[in-house]
């Protein structure tokens, strides 16, 4: 019961998350050389540092409260009063926490910052030491003395606002362990953000990335922002010279990195372990109420599409081998981002990309871009990348806080579809927040991407609909079908590496770097076909994916394109119907399992065909693209 302060949402900087100014500039800002206007507006969580660190002392005194609680909750007033303190104090550690973190990442190498949100994590620790004994205390009631005295849910100014959560936490109950286990498993939950905190610091911070070559002839310097500008270059040379660049900076620390990757894994088996759970896999779905099921039929439908994928591949290998950019006629890794399109420079400042963002969720209702809109002027984003902020795109806040978001915004397409999906994990919250009490109110990892991802369908929606000319629609849709490849197929891809990685390290396998490296090889195998060769690169991508410390949590990605798909069409075929079921959706918070919630939405995860139906609308969009291209379609 209770919050996930960690269930921000990160974006891994390949997909677009960049910064024209270091393209331009040649080197990042300081973060005091950015606009503030640039920057986002931290005031409305704390003042100062000075109004977070008496806020800060005065939780840290208050949590020792919950321990009078103890041996009293089968008192009826008690239990209340406990769970109202509870929500209280959890509100007050998180929004600590949102603000130091926030702080550090704004520039990762500000050692204040850093050791700020090392105390804020410590402070999370130590609430849930101080409240560890609840669960299996309630868990000790007989069931049925427990429901009597929360009720029936009707008395929600009482103990019926707690309904939901007594039943999640009896749907969980053979997974809470006795008291003494609890708190030891609380003291260990800041250990365990032991192998996300290296690799952040390591990624962000200590990483040397190399000069590479670029459009010029010159060798400029490859950041996390800029690598993607890169990729997309017309001039193969400097594709491949940025791919194998930051190829190379991640093998130069191959051991270093599967040994801290080993460390999440072995966090991951021992705390499913501990809850008695058959797998890590089905821990970290558990909570979510989300059986492995899904999981598993996500794989098998990327599997039965895979052919589909590779005529995807196929006609971007013809269409690049006719412009003369395939040197060798081979389709390589690093050829994979550069658009099919020819000539078509959508180059869009920021300012603009937001009026095409806000026009595009006209279809879900006034007070949607309404509050949109006023968020955008609001300075709920941090917007350009400076030395030592943190690389990629998030959204981040908790309940009583603006959804801030985080971007490295550089003046391109794939920044204004990142502008979009963070909007939409947003939005999402401030609905939530804003029609849920605060017990209910976030929204479980299952759901998390599709309000960000149903953004960008109707982006794109927009686009198409304004759009005139021929050969800027066709590059629009080769971006959709550029979504599908890099939301549904390499996230799924991703989350078969992981579901194998803990898989064998459950069987007593090492996870040396040879074998996650073997392990990413030869999926890469599977998914693209003989465009991989036995000695590519790519077998080191494993090493630079930040999602893999935020463990299977990739897989939602794909399940949410599936629902987007599916929730979008239905808001532009159905109108006010769809868009009322949606809003519903994005209202209802965690007051619901996941499941059910998607379903009253109009789309059911459980069933195989909701994921085909997504993947069917990926090849319509190739039948599409084949036609503009004149190469016939199917």
């Amino acid at each position: 019961m209770g919050h996930n302060i960690f269930r921000w949402t990160l974006i891994n900087g390949i997909d677009g998350e960049n910064s024209k100014m270091s393209m331009v500039a040649g080197a990042l800002p300081a973060r005091k050389e950015v606009a503030e206007d640039l920057k986002w507006d931290l005031s409305p969580v704390y003042k100062d540092d000075t109004a977070w660190e008496a806020d800060f002392a005065s939780v840290a005194i208050a949590l020792k409260e919950l321990s009078r609680y103890k041996g009293t909750l089968a008192d009826k007033e008690q239990l209340l009063q406990f769970f109202r303190l509870r929500d209280k104090l959890a509100q007050q550690v998180e929004t600590l926490y949102v603000y130091s973190h926030l702080r550090a990442d704004e520039d990762t190498t500000n050692s204040h910052y850093q050791a700020m949100n090392d105390r804020a994590l410590a402070l999370y620790t130590q609430f849930g030491e101080e409240q560890s004994w609840a669960n299996p205390e309630l868990l000790a009631m007989d069931e049925a003395q427990l429901r009597g005295i929360v009720g029936d849910g009707s008395d929600k100014a009482g103990l019926g606002l707690y309904r939901q959560k007594i039943d999640e936490l009896l749907r969980q109950k053979q997974h809470v362990r006795n008291p003494e286990i609890e708190e030891l498993l609380a003291q260990y939950a800041q250990v365990a953000q032991g192998p996300r905190t290296v690799f952040t610091m390591l990624d962000n911070a200590d990483l040397k990335l190399p000069q590479v070559l670029g459009e010029d002839g010159e060798m400029s310097q490859l950041t996390h922002g800029n690598y993607i500008v890169y990729l997309q270059s017309r001039d193969w040379k400097v594709r491949k010279s940025a791919y194998l660049g930051m190829m190379s900076a991640f093998e130069s620390m191959r051991n270093t990195i599967a040994a801290n990757y080993a460390s999440q894994v072995k966090t991951n088996i021992f705390e499913a372990r501990a809850r008695n759970y058959k797998s890590a896999l089905e821990a970290a779905l558990g909570p979510d109420n989300v059986p492995v099921s899904v999981y598993h039929n996500l794989i098998e439908s990327a599997h039965r599409y895979l052919p589909v994928l590779r005529r995807y591949l196929d006609l971007r290998k013809k269409v690049l081998a006719q412009a003369g950019e395939l040197p060798d006629g081979k389709l390589h890794m690093w050829d994979l981002y550069v658009p099919v399109i020819k000539d078509v420079q959508y180059d869009i400042a920021y300012g603009d990309a937001c009026k095409k963002v806000l026009a595009s969720v006209n279809p879900l209702g006034m007070q949607y871009a309404q509050v949109l809109a006023k968020g955008l002027g609001s300075r709920w984003i941090d917007v350009v990348e400076n030395k030592g902020k943190r690389s990629g795109a998030y959204s981040s806040g908790c309940y009583g806080t603006p959804p801030y978001m985080l971007l490295n915004w550089q003046d391109n397409l794939e920044n204004m579809f990142t502008l979009a999906h963070e909007a939409g994990h947003s939005m999402h919250s401030w609905f939530t927040r804003d029609n849920q009490p605060y017990v209910y109110g976030d929204y479980t990892i299952f759901v998390a991407e599709v309000a960000s991802t149903c953004n960008e369908a109707l982006l794109t929606h927009h686009l198409l609909q304004e759009e005139i000319d021929d050969n800027l629609r066709a590059y629009l849709i080769n971006h959709q079908l550029e979504a599908f490849r890099t939301t549904f197929f390499r996230q799924t891809l991703f989350a078969e590496f992981e579901m194998i990685a803990h898989r064998d390290a459950e069987n007593g396998v090492a996870l040396t770097a040879d074998h996650l490296s073997k392990i990413f090889l030869d999926l890469n195998k599977k998914y693209y076909g003989e465009m991989v060769e036995d000695d590519d690169a790519v077998k080191i991508e494993w090493a630079r994916i930040p999602h893999f410390y935020n463990s299977f949590y990739v897989y939602k990605y794909a399940t949410g394109i599936s629902a987007a798909t599916a929730l979008s069409r239905q808001i532009l075929q159905e109108g006010q119907p769809a868009c009322e079921r949606y809003l519903g959706f994005l209202k209802k918070g965690s007051s619901d399992y996941s499941i059910n919630i998607l379903r009253d939405a109009g789309v059911d995860l459980a069933e195989p065909s909701s994921i085909d139906q997504a993947l069917d609308v990926f090849e319509d969009f190739l039948q599409q693209f084949e036609r503009a291209l004149g190469q016939g379609g199917k």
